[in-house]
């Protein structure tokens, strides 16, 4: 069977990949342009805003590979070689005298007229500290040449790439001191309802703690972002025009409940009257009724409720989504297939996304996968993906996606 399957039916609701797509397109009609210059040490996580091109080339001169001896093959006859120097890494080393060769340390220039490093488990000094080898040697033998890595003018790194250690480290050995970065997605963070409370004071009646704009501000900064906490809105119409008034400074409004059809969805019915508002009522499980519209010209994504449609809809739409404002290509997650470690006996015509983890390299899913329990996120390491139509039984093909690809 096909490890990725093929996606099926989703009748009136819209596929995971074409809300994506249309997300995708939004995100390049409205790129973040400004930019800033930092210092290499603060660059990770940040987006590279030029491409980074060599200067130099990578090594900038031949030089050995191994702790060992340096020598012209063509005056070896298979004699012993007397060490005409002692070449070490930072030196500039003489041309190699004709007849002779050089000890040589790893990462040493390897001198003129030498065209051979042999290791120095392969030869033997003599107490005439002469050199004998053991070994038949091929030109270019343990030699890194120059500009093995990245000769001048050639492209190192692309515009859009997200800057982690390895980017850093690659920018420092071509001496940059500074990198020029796309400027941080200003995102404000709102989450709707009269139920939510922040954690720390009483619960009332009929309310809940508001575990998602702890979730999503920290996950933000995570990713780079500039978070704007916006507080909770309550349920009133006046007062969320007019707190969304007041985000006029931010490239996006990130919500958490309130957009869909419902009277009592202010944010849906503020959103409709002063912007648009598309409800794409997406073939996705859980995390159906995630929304995108304007208010009065700024970006809105509406993530559904329920924390673990929050946790799903943000890692695979709001987040690629973000991340394209900046420039990035590569936005959306690695997923590789696993074999099934449950059975999946009822097919659904949404994709759906389980909390699980690998063991003994099946996958395995949490207990309960009600979209309102963050805990099996918690103890999961991915999702495993079910596409529509389909059902599963232990040992066929599903695919996974680490956390990991999508927490950072």
């Amino acid at each position: 069977m096909n490890p990725a399957g093929k996606p099926g039916k989703t009748g009136s609701l819209m596929p995971v990949e074409v809300a994506l797509a249309r997300l995708l397109e939004m995100a390049e009609a409205a790129p973040i342009r400004e930019r800033e210059r930092l210092p290499l040490a603060q660059v990770q996580g940040r987006v590279l805003a030029d491409d980074l091109i060599s200067t130099l080339d990578l090594p900038p001169w031949p030089n050995s590979a191994m702790d060992g001896y340096a020598l012209r093959l063509a005056d070896w006859t298979g004699e012993p070689l007397v060490v005409s120097q002692r070449i070490f890494a930072g030196q500039a080393p003489q041309p190699l005298q004709p007849g002779t060769c050089a000890r040589i340390f790893t990462g040493a220039p390897v001198p003129e007229g030498a065209d051979c490093v042999e290791m120095q488990e392969n030869a033997e000094v003599r107490a005439d500290e002469r050199v004998v080898f053991f070994e038949a040697m091929t030109a270019g033998q343990n030699i890194r040449p120059q500009g093995q890595e990245t000769t001048v003018g050639e492209l190192v790194l692309s515009a859009g790439t997200r800057l982690g250690p390895i980017e850093q480290g690659l920018a420092a050995s071509l001496g940059c001191a500074e990198l020029d970065v796309v400027r941080k997605v200003r995102v404000a963070v709102l989450s709707t309802g009269d139920e939510l409370v922040e954690p720390g004071r009483a619960l009332g009646p009929g309310q809940i703690y508001n575990s998602n704009r702890v979730l999503l501000c920290s996950w933000l900064q995570r990713l780079g972002c500039e978070v704007i906490d916006a507080g909770i809105l309550v349920d009133d119409l006046e007062i969320t025009r007019a707190r969304l008034s007041e985000l006029t400074d931010v490239d996006l409004i990130l919500s958490t409940g309130g957009v869909s059809v419902g009277e009592a969805d202010f944010l849906g019915i503020a959103l409709r009257e002063e912007g648009e508002l598309t409800l794409w009522k997406l073939a996705i499980k859980p995390g159906k009724p995630l929304t995108f519209g304007h208010f009065r010209g700024v970006p809105v994504i509406g993530l559904p409720g329920n924390p673990a449609s929050t946790l799903v809809t943000f890692a695979l739409l709001a987040r690629p989504y973000i991340f394209r404002r900046q420039g990035v290509k590569d936005v959306e997650p690695l997923k590789f297939p696993v074999l099934a470690g449950f059975v999946w006996p009822k097919a659904g015509n949404r994709r759906e996304y389980l909390r699980g983890r690998l063991e003994n390299g099946r996958a395995t899913i949490y207990r309960n996968q009600s979209s309102g329990v963050l805990r099996s996120a918690a103890w999961a390491e991915g999702l495993v993906e079910v596409l529509e139509d389909r059902t599963l039984i232990e040992g066929e093909y599903v695919n996974f996606i680490p956390l990991s690809e999508v927490l950072s």
